[in-house]
Protein backbone atom coordinates (compact mmCIF):
# COMPACT_ATOMS: atom_id res chain seq x y z
CA UNK A 1 0.00 0.00 0.00
CA UNK A 2 1.41 3.35 -0.70
CA UNK A 3 2.32 5.98 2.54
CA UNK A 4 1.35 8.76 1.09
CA UNK A 5 1.36 10.87 4.02
CA UNK A 6 4.75 12.24 4.07
CA UNK A 7 3.21 14.78 1.07
CA UNK A 8 0.56 15.59 3.46
CA UNK A 9 -3.62 15.67 3.44
CA UNK A 10 -4.86 16.49 0.02
CA UNK A 11 -8.05 15.43 -1.15
CA UNK A 12 -7.83 11.99 -3.62
CA UNK A 13 -11.72 12.19 -4.51
CA UNK A 14 -10.93 12.91 -8.20
CA UNK A 15 -13.80 13.66 -10.71
CA UNK A 16 -14.11 16.87 -12.56
CA UNK A 17 -16.74 18.94 -10.49
CA UNK A 18 -14.53 22.11 -10.76
CA UNK A 19 -16.51 24.65 -13.40
CA UNK A 20 -15.17 27.48 -15.09
CA UNK A 21 -16.15 30.75 -14.27
CA UNK A 22 -17.84 32.85 -17.92
CA UNK A 23 -14.91 34.41 -19.74
CA UNK A 24 -15.10 37.74 -19.39
CA UNK A 25 -14.73 40.46 -21.83
CA UNK A 26 -10.81 40.99 -21.39
CA UNK A 27 -10.83 37.15 -22.22
CA UNK A 28 -12.92 38.01 -26.02
CA UNK A 29 -10.53 40.59 -26.14
CA UNK A 30 -7.74 37.89 -26.09
CA UNK A 31 -9.40 35.65 -28.56
CA UNK A 32 -10.18 38.55 -30.78
CA UNK A 33 -6.44 39.46 -31.42
CA UNK A 34 -5.21 35.94 -31.62
CA UNK A 35 -7.44 35.40 -34.09
CA UNK A 36 -6.55 38.62 -36.17
CA UNK A 37 -2.74 37.74 -35.48
CA UNK A 38 -1.55 34.52 -34.84
CA UNK A 39 2.49 36.17 -34.50
CA UNK A 40 1.81 38.53 -32.25
CA UNK A 41 3.89 38.21 -28.92
CA UNK A 42 2.10 36.00 -26.39
CA UNK A 43 3.35 38.37 -23.44
CA UNK A 44 1.77 41.32 -24.76
CA UNK A 45 -1.32 39.39 -25.14
CA UNK A 46 -1.27 38.51 -21.90
CA UNK A 47 -0.44 41.82 -20.47
CA UNK A 48 -3.18 43.09 -23.03
CA UNK A 49 -5.76 40.17 -21.17
CA UNK A 50 -4.86 40.73 -17.98
CA UNK A 51 -5.26 44.99 -18.25
CA UNK A 52 -8.43 44.57 -19.39
CA UNK A 53 -9.98 42.25 -16.56
CA UNK A 54 -8.97 43.91 -13.72
CA UNK A 55 -6.43 47.32 -14.77
CA UNK A 56 -2.99 47.54 -15.31
CA UNK A 57 -1.74 47.79 -11.52
CA UNK A 58 -3.31 44.23 -11.08
CA UNK A 59 -0.52 42.71 -13.88
CA UNK A 60 2.24 43.90 -12.27
CA UNK A 61 2.06 42.40 -9.19
CA UNK A 62 -0.77 39.44 -9.99
CA UNK A 63 -2.44 39.79 -6.66
CA UNK A 64 -5.95 40.38 -8.42
CA UNK A 65 -5.88 37.88 -10.98
CA UNK A 66 -7.77 34.82 -9.95
CA UNK A 67 -7.04 30.65 -10.87
CA UNK A 68 -9.84 30.51 -13.70
CA UNK A 69 -8.13 33.66 -15.27
CA UNK A 70 -4.68 32.34 -15.47
CA UNK A 71 -5.86 29.20 -16.57
CA UNK A 72 -7.75 30.97 -19.35
CA UNK A 73 -5.19 32.77 -20.40
CA UNK A 74 -2.89 29.89 -20.95
CA UNK A 75 -5.05 27.95 -22.74
CA UNK A 76 -5.70 31.33 -25.15
CA UNK A 77 -2.27 31.79 -25.91
CA UNK A 78 -0.45 28.38 -26.13
CA UNK A 79 -1.54 27.84 -29.69
CA UNK A 80 -3.11 24.18 -29.38
CA UNK A 81 -4.77 22.46 -31.61
CA UNK A 82 -8.64 22.24 -29.95
CA UNK A 83 -8.56 18.74 -29.14
CA UNK A 84 -5.20 19.42 -27.08
CA UNK A 85 -6.94 22.46 -25.67
CA UNK A 86 -9.99 20.22 -24.62
CA UNK A 87 -7.10 17.34 -22.52
CA UNK A 88 -4.94 20.26 -20.99
CA UNK A 89 -8.52 21.76 -19.52
CA UNK A 90 -9.94 18.75 -18.11
CA UNK A 91 -6.25 17.57 -17.07
CA UNK A 92 -5.77 21.37 -15.25
CA UNK A 93 -9.75 20.88 -13.56
CA UNK A 94 -9.23 17.33 -12.60
CA UNK A 95 -5.67 18.95 -10.35
CA UNK A 96 -7.61 21.99 -9.03
CA UNK A 97 -9.74 19.22 -7.48
CA UNK A 98 -7.48 17.55 -6.21
CA UNK A 99 -5.91 21.11 -4.53
CA UNK A 100 -9.30 22.78 -3.99
CA UNK A 101 -7.91 23.68 -0.80
CA UNK A 102 -5.28 25.94 -2.21
CA UNK A 103 -4.64 28.36 -5.01
CA UNK A 104 -2.01 27.61 -7.92
CA UNK A 105 -0.17 30.00 -6.57
CA UNK A 106 0.70 27.89 -3.74
CA UNK A 107 0.99 24.50 -4.71
CA UNK A 108 4.57 23.25 -4.24
CA UNK A 109 6.36 20.37 -5.74
CA UNK A 110 4.80 18.52 -2.99
CA UNK A 111 1.27 18.66 -4.24
CA UNK A 112 2.64 17.74 -7.70
CA UNK A 113 4.41 15.03 -6.31
CA UNK A 114 1.63 13.86 -3.66
CA UNK A 115 -0.56 13.73 -6.80
CA UNK A 116 1.30 12.17 -9.83
CA UNK A 117 1.39 9.02 -7.10
CA UNK A 118 -2.23 9.33 -6.97
CA UNK A 119 -2.93 8.59 -10.66
CA UNK A 120 -0.62 5.70 -10.32
CA UNK A 121 -1.91 4.14 -7.10
CA UNK A 122 -5.72 5.18 -7.92
CA UNK A 123 -5.87 7.04 -5.31
CA UNK A 124 -6.12 10.49 -7.27
CA UNK A 125 -7.73 9.06 -10.54
CA UNK A 126 -11.18 9.55 -11.96
CA UNK A 127 -12.48 6.70 -11.07
CA UNK A 128 -10.05 5.53 -8.19
CA UNK A 129 -8.17 3.19 -10.31
CA UNK A 130 -4.32 3.13 -11.36
CA UNK A 131 -3.11 4.95 -14.54
CA UNK A 132 -0.93 3.89 -17.25
CA UNK A 133 2.36 5.55 -17.25
CA UNK A 134 0.74 7.02 -20.64
CA UNK A 135 -1.93 8.67 -18.54
CA UNK A 136 -0.57 9.48 -15.66
CA UNK A 137 2.42 11.71 -18.71
CA UNK A 138 -0.88 12.98 -19.96
CA UNK A 139 -2.24 14.67 -16.52
CA UNK A 140 0.98 15.60 -15.63
CA UNK A 141 2.37 17.76 -18.77
CA UNK A 142 -0.14 20.04 -19.37
CA UNK A 143 0.58 21.41 -15.57
CA UNK A 144 4.31 21.80 -16.45
CA UNK A 145 3.43 23.84 -18.93
CA UNK A 146 0.85 25.53 -17.19
CA UNK A 147 3.59 26.54 -14.44
CA UNK A 148 6.64 27.00 -17.13
CA UNK A 149 4.17 29.61 -18.46
CA UNK A 150 3.01 31.48 -15.79
CA UNK A 151 6.52 31.34 -14.24
CA UNK A 152 8.35 33.01 -16.99
CA UNK A 153 9.92 36.68 -15.98
CA UNK A 154 8.29 38.04 -18.79
CA UNK A 155 4.99 36.71 -17.56
CA UNK A 156 5.08 36.66 -13.92
CA UNK A 157 1.58 35.15 -13.07
CA UNK A 158 3.35 32.54 -11.15
CA UNK A 159 5.72 33.12 -8.54
CA UNK A 160 7.84 30.01 -9.42
CA UNK A 161 7.56 26.34 -11.35
CA UNK A 162 7.17 23.75 -9.11
CA UNK A 163 7.07 20.89 -11.69
CA UNK A 164 10.66 21.71 -12.61
CA UNK A 165 11.89 18.67 -10.61
CA UNK A 166 9.06 16.39 -11.29
CA UNK A 167 9.61 13.60 -13.41
CA UNK A 168 7.25 12.20 -16.02
CA UNK A 169 6.67 7.95 -15.98
CA UNK A 170 8.79 6.65 -18.36
CA UNK A 171 6.33 5.53 -21.15
CA UNK A 172 7.39 2.58 -22.52
CA UNK A 173 6.52 2.55 -26.84
CA UNK A 174 4.06 -0.32 -27.68
CA UNK A 175 3.09 1.19 -31.12
CA UNK A 176 5.67 -1.06 -33.03
CA UNK A 177 3.07 -3.79 -33.78
CA UNK A 178 0.34 -1.79 -33.63
CA UNK A 179 0.17 -2.15 -38.11
CA UNK A 180 -1.99 -3.87 -40.08
CA UNK A 181 -0.82 -6.05 -42.78
CA UNK A 182 -2.02 -5.16 -46.68
CA UNK A 183 -4.49 -8.40 -46.31
CA UNK A 184 -5.99 -7.12 -43.42
CA UNK A 185 -6.75 -3.60 -44.82
CA UNK A 186 -8.12 -5.05 -47.36
CA UNK A 187 -10.31 -6.71 -45.35
CA UNK A 188 -10.67 -4.27 -43.08
CA UNK A 189 -11.75 -1.81 -46.01
CA UNK A 190 -14.07 -4.29 -47.79
CA UNK A 191 -15.98 -4.90 -44.08
CA UNK A 192 -16.23 -0.70 -44.09
CA UNK A 193 -17.55 -0.72 -47.58
CA UNK A 194 -20.07 -3.47 -46.71
CA UNK A 195 -21.70 -0.93 -43.83
CA UNK A 196 -21.55 2.12 -46.44
CA UNK A 197 -19.88 4.40 -48.88
CA UNK A 198 -19.03 7.20 -45.82
CA UNK A 199 -17.85 4.28 -43.43
CA UNK A 200 -15.61 3.31 -46.34
CA UNK A 201 -13.97 6.53 -47.51
CA UNK A 202 -13.25 7.41 -43.63
CA UNK A 203 -11.32 4.03 -43.84
CA UNK A 204 -9.69 4.73 -47.13
CA UNK A 205 -8.70 8.41 -45.56
CA UNK A 206 -7.30 7.45 -42.25
CA UNK A 207 -4.90 4.68 -43.87
CA UNK A 208 -3.91 6.32 -46.87
CA UNK A 209 -3.38 9.81 -45.83
CA UNK A 210 -2.21 9.15 -42.07
CA UNK A 211 -4.45 11.84 -40.17
CA UNK A 212 -5.04 11.33 -36.93
CA UNK A 213 -9.09 10.80 -36.16
CA UNK A 214 -9.50 14.28 -34.40
CA UNK A 215 -8.23 15.79 -37.75
CA UNK A 216 -9.93 13.90 -39.99
CA UNK A 217 -13.11 15.09 -38.48
CA UNK A 218 -11.66 18.65 -38.66
CA UNK A 219 -11.73 18.38 -42.17
CA UNK A 220 -14.00 20.33 -44.93
CA UNK A 221 -14.42 20.37 -48.28
CA UNK A 222 -12.18 24.09 -48.72
CA UNK A 223 -9.07 22.59 -47.38
CA UNK A 224 -8.54 20.81 -50.47
CA UNK A 225 -6.48 22.71 -52.89
CA UNK A 226 -4.96 22.27 -55.97
CA UNK A 227 -1.16 22.42 -56.88
CA UNK A 228 0.00 25.92 -58.80
CA UNK A 229 0.42 23.54 -61.96
CA UNK A 230 -2.74 21.89 -60.84
CA UNK A 231 -1.24 18.22 -61.42
CA UNK A 232 -2.16 16.64 -57.60
CA UNK A 233 -4.77 17.74 -55.05
CA UNK A 234 -3.49 18.54 -51.70
CA UNK A 235 -5.66 18.70 -48.06
CA UNK A 236 -4.53 21.42 -45.78
CA UNK A 237 -4.80 20.22 -42.33
CA UNK A 238 -5.41 22.91 -39.89
CA UNK A 239 -4.60 22.63 -36.04
CA UNK A 240 -2.79 19.32 -35.80
CA UNK A 241 -0.94 18.31 -32.75
CA UNK A 242 0.89 21.04 -30.98
CA UNK A 243 -1.84 23.54 -33.10
CA UNK A 244 0.77 22.98 -35.99
CA UNK A 245 -0.51 22.81 -39.47
CA UNK A 246 0.63 21.01 -42.53
CA UNK A 247 -0.29 19.60 -46.75
CA UNK A 248 -0.69 16.26 -47.16
CA UNK A 249 -0.84 14.76 -51.09
CA UNK A 250 -4.48 13.16 -51.66
CA UNK A 251 -3.14 10.67 -54.43
CA UNK A 252 -5.43 10.88 -57.54
CA UNK A 253 -7.70 7.58 -56.80
CA UNK A 254 -8.82 8.72 -53.18
CA UNK A 255 -9.55 12.32 -54.49
CA UNK A 256 -11.79 10.92 -57.36
CA UNK A 257 -13.53 8.30 -54.52
CA UNK A 258 -14.02 12.27 -52.84
CA UNK A 259 -15.60 13.66 -55.80
CA UNK A 260 -17.72 10.31 -55.86
CA UNK A 261 -18.76 10.99 -52.48
CA UNK A 262 -19.38 14.92 -52.78
CA UNK A 263 -21.46 14.47 -55.79
CA UNK A 264 -23.48 11.74 -53.73
CA UNK A 265 -24.48 13.40 -50.74
CA UNK A 266 -24.55 16.26 -53.06
CA UNK A 267 -27.86 14.87 -54.05
CA UNK A 268 -29.50 15.50 -50.82
CA UNK A 269 -28.52 18.75 -49.88
CA UNK A 270 -29.14 21.25 -52.81
CA UNK A 271 -25.84 23.41 -52.10
CA UNK A 272 -22.53 22.40 -50.91
CA UNK A 273 -21.16 24.72 -48.22
CA UNK A 274 -17.28 24.80 -48.77
CA UNK A 275 -17.12 25.01 -44.66
CA UNK A 276 -19.08 21.93 -43.87
CA UNK A 277 -17.25 18.92 -42.91
CA UNK A 278 -16.35 16.43 -45.09
CA UNK A 279 -18.00 14.01 -42.34
CA UNK A 280 -19.97 15.46 -40.14
CA UNK A 281 -19.15 13.00 -37.31
CA UNK A 282 -17.26 12.56 -34.08
CA UNK A 283 -14.06 11.30 -33.13
CA UNK A 284 -15.50 8.53 -30.88
CA UNK A 285 -17.81 7.31 -33.48
CA UNK A 286 -15.31 7.08 -36.01
CA UNK A 287 -13.22 4.96 -33.17
CA UNK A 288 -16.30 2.90 -33.05
CA UNK A 289 -16.78 2.18 -36.61
CA UNK A 290 -13.16 1.08 -36.95
CA UNK A 291 -13.55 -0.89 -33.94
CA UNK A 292 -16.72 -2.66 -35.26
CA UNK A 293 -15.30 -3.34 -38.58
CA UNK A 294 -12.13 -5.10 -37.08
CA UNK A 295 -14.02 -7.13 -34.57
CA UNK A 296 -15.89 -8.45 -38.15
CA UNK A 297 -12.50 -8.53 -40.09
CA UNK A 298 -9.55 -9.14 -38.25
CA UNK A 299 -10.30 -11.24 -35.32
CA UNK A 300 -6.19 -11.35 -34.25
CA UNK A 301 -6.34 -7.63 -33.67
CA UNK A 302 -8.18 -5.17 -32.38
CA UNK A 303 -7.55 -1.96 -34.93
CA UNK A 304 -8.02 1.41 -33.60
CA UNK A 305 -8.02 4.50 -35.96
CA UNK A 306 -4.27 5.40 -34.78
CA UNK A 307 -3.42 2.03 -35.83
CA UNK A 308 -4.36 2.99 -39.57
CA UNK A 309 -1.89 5.72 -38.90
CA UNK A 310 1.17 3.17 -38.20
CA UNK A 311 -0.02 1.49 -40.75
CA UNK A 312 0.46 3.89 -43.52
CA UNK A 313 3.72 5.30 -42.04
CA UNK A 314 4.91 1.46 -41.81
CA UNK A 315 3.69 0.62 -45.73
CA UNK A 316 5.24 4.24 -47.07
CA UNK A 317 8.72 3.14 -45.42
CA UNK A 318 8.35 -0.53 -46.59
CA UNK A 319 7.81 0.65 -50.28
CA UNK A 320 10.60 3.43 -50.24
CA UNK A 321 9.42 6.12 -48.70
CA UNK A 322 12.21 8.79 -47.31
CA UNK A 323 12.28 9.37 -43.02
CA UNK A 324 11.53 13.32 -44.27
CA UNK A 325 8.50 12.39 -46.17
CA UNK A 326 6.76 10.48 -43.82
CA UNK A 327 7.64 13.02 -41.16
CA UNK A 328 5.86 15.82 -42.99
CA UNK A 329 3.12 13.55 -43.91
CA UNK A 330 1.83 12.81 -40.31
CA UNK A 331 3.11 16.07 -38.68
CA UNK A 332 5.88 14.46 -36.41
CA UNK A 333 7.68 17.76 -34.76
CA UNK A 334 10.28 15.38 -34.12
CA UNK A 335 12.03 12.74 -36.48
CA UNK A 336 13.00 10.74 -33.68
CA UNK A 337 9.55 9.91 -33.76
CA UNK A 338 9.02 8.63 -37.13
CA UNK A 339 12.12 6.42 -36.69
CA UNK A 340 9.94 3.81 -34.71
CA UNK A 341 8.58 3.56 -37.53
CA UNK A 342 11.81 2.68 -39.58
CA UNK A 343 12.86 0.36 -36.51
CA UNK A 344 10.30 -1.82 -37.36
CA UNK A 345 10.70 -1.51 -41.18
CA UNK A 346 14.01 -2.43 -40.87
CA UNK A 347 13.10 -5.88 -39.03
CA UNK A 348 10.38 -6.63 -41.19
CA UNK A 349 12.58 -6.13 -44.43
CA UNK A 350 16.04 -8.44 -43.00
CA UNK A 351 16.73 -8.92 -39.79
CA UNK A 352 19.77 -10.35 -37.76
CA UNK A 353 18.36 -14.05 -38.49
CA UNK A 354 18.29 -13.83 -42.26
CA UNK A 355 22.23 -12.58 -42.12
CA UNK A 356 22.31 -15.87 -40.50
CA UNK A 357 20.67 -17.92 -42.69
CA UNK A 358 22.83 -16.31 -45.47
CA UNK A 359 26.06 -17.85 -44.14
CA UNK A 360 24.47 -21.12 -43.02
CA UNK A 361 22.48 -21.70 -45.55
CA UNK A 362 24.13 -24.81 -47.43
CA UNK A 363 23.17 -26.72 -43.94
CA UNK A 364 19.79 -25.40 -44.11
CA UNK A 365 18.49 -28.16 -46.28
CA UNK A 366 16.88 -31.43 -45.28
Amino acid sequence: MLDLSVYGKYRFEGGLSIGYAEIDVGQFLLYDILEEDQFMNTTTLTAQAASSMKGSGAYANGTNIGDDQIVEMFLAVCGYSPHTLRNYSRAIKTFRTFVSHMSLREVTWREIEAYKLGLICGAASFRNKPLAPASVAALIAPLKSLYKWGSDANVGLLPYNPTSSIRLPQVRVTSRKHYLTKGEVGSLLNQLQCQSFRNYLIGLSLVTLGLRVSELVAVQWRDFHSDPLEKSVWLHVKNGKGGKSRDVKVPASLWSIFQNYRGMIGKRNSEQDPTAPVFPITARQIERIIRDAGKQSIRSKKPTPHWLRHTNATLALLKGATLQQVQETLGHTHINTTQRYLHTVELINKAAPDFVEETLSEFLTY
